[in-house]
């Protein structure tokens, strides 16, 4: 029995513009880490397993839950399978305005932005970019660090402008790689656990705290309608420990959330507080797990 709790967070399976593999090595290497998992830990209920811990009651050997943020649709055609066959629980997270197609994810059209962009370079304040091969994509996760520093507004704007910029070759349809709220519905009737991941996908730390309140009550209402579950749980967008402060937590609060979870790594105790639980952030296509459980063996080995 243990008193300590992994939680893992994957966002897409297969590849995207911003999260680029070859073809098929996301599923492949997906179904290996849940394999490996399986023989390795316990496999829990998210939130079953956050109540237990805030009552102090004990859970079982080598707890692990697993999450997945922002409603990729390969998140429901190749992840939901995989779990369902070897009998795994996951929560997803998700954004009813992606859900509805009213918000642009801007990291997956930046990342096609520079997948599809004309010229091999661009100029962008005051710096040259390149587009092309590796140091385009190191020039894309450059951009996307500094834009996740602006509100929504402002992000959006620096978006709109570097696409004039990259004049990418062709029309996307970013919209075909998330969930709609059929999608979002199917995950329900299959049983799997969903929570809150705002709104917009406003990073919420940035924006007013009447907006962070607005944004997270108009969310959970929307999923509970939509979906006809209760919402207790919340994801914090990008989910950095800058990504949430004191307001954030506050309208968590108000939205009637009873956890909140960040992207930051970390090990959930009894004394973690309620609306900063840490999760490891893994990479399918990654022989990641194995490495995972041997470093937190070492760290906390009355875990393991």
């Amino acid at each position: 029995m243990g008193d300590r709790l992994l939680v893992l967070l994957w966002h897409n399976v297969e590849g995207t513009w911003c999260y680029p593999s070859s073809p098929g090595a996301g599923r492949e290497g997906f179904a290996r880490q849940l394999r490996r998992l399986k023989q390795l830990a316990t496999v829990v209920p998210l939130e079953d397993a956050l109540e237990a811990l805030a009552d102090r009651q004990r859970l079982p050997p080598r707890p692990v839950a697993l999450t997945f943020d922002d409603g990729y649709r390969d998140n429901l055609d190749v992840a939901v399978p995989i779990l369902e066959d070897l009998g795994l629980p996951a929560t997803f997270f998700l954004v009813p305005g992606l859900l509805s197609n009213t918000v642009r994810p801007w990291w997956e059209v930046l990342g096609r932005g520079f997948a599809l962009a004309r010229p091999a370079v661009v100029h962008w304040d005051g710096r040259a970019l390149p587009t092309r091969g590796r140091q385009g994509r190191r020039a894309f996760q450059w951009l996307a660090e500094r834009l996740k520093v602006l509100d929504m507004a402002g992000r959006e704007e620096r978006v709109d402008e570097l696409l004039a910029l990259l004049q990418p070759e062709e029309e996307g349809a970013h919209d075909r790689l998330f969930l709609d709220w059929d999608g979002a519905r199917e995950l329900v009737r299959r049983h799997f656990s969903v929570g809150s991941h705002s709104t917009r996908h406003a990073i919420l730390s940035r924006e007013p705290p009447e907006e962070q309140v607005r944004d997270l009550i108009t969310s959970r209402r929307e999923l509970e309608a939509g979906l006809g579950v209760q919402v207790r749980l919340l994801a914090y967008p990008n989910g950095t420990r800058t990504d949430y402060d004191e307001a954030t937590i506050r309208a968590a609060t108000l939205a009637g959330h009873t956890h909140a979870l960040g992207a930051h790594a970390g090990i959930n105790r009894s004394s973690t507080p309620v609306y900063a639980h840490p999760r490891f952030v893994v990479a399918p296509d990654r022989h990641f797990v194995d490495m995972l459980i041997r470093r937190i063996a070492l760290r906390f080995p009355s875990l393991w």
